[in-house]
């Protein structure tokens, strides 16, 4: 199964090595410190929405974009790790699919 690079990587390899800059110099121009940048660089430290905004004005992706390939890399991580032989699927009826697809609905609230 393909494992999606962690961000850090893209922006090591995409960003900071062709065109020859520093963490230092990308974490100045996201006004974040370079201990900041440098746990995503090295894969430690994910994406946070706020980093997206960041990452998308400084470097021209969109945000969204910053959080689908954390949410991705986050997934493939999931799926090497989490043990699910033991989890039972859950047989629903009819009645139960439509209570729970009723849009603004939240099982135990109050309307």
């Amino acid at each position: 199964m393909h494992n999606p690079p962690h961000p850090g990587e893209l922006i090591i390899e995409v960003y900071l090595e062709p065109n020859n800059l520093c963490g230092c110099d990308l974490a100045a121009k996201l006004d974040v410190s370079a201990s900041t940048l440098n746990r995503i660089l090295k894969g430690t430290s994910g994406i946070s929405p706020e980093m997206a905004l960041r990452l998308a004005k400084a470097l021209g992706r969109s945000p969204e974009s910053w959080l689908a390939m954390q949410y991705n890399y986050d997934l493939g991580q999931a799926r090497q790790h989490v043990k699910l032989e033991k989890v039972r699927k859950v047989r629903l009826t009819t009645a139960q699919l439509m209570a729970s697809a009723d849009a603004g609905r939240i099982p135990g609230s109050i309307r």
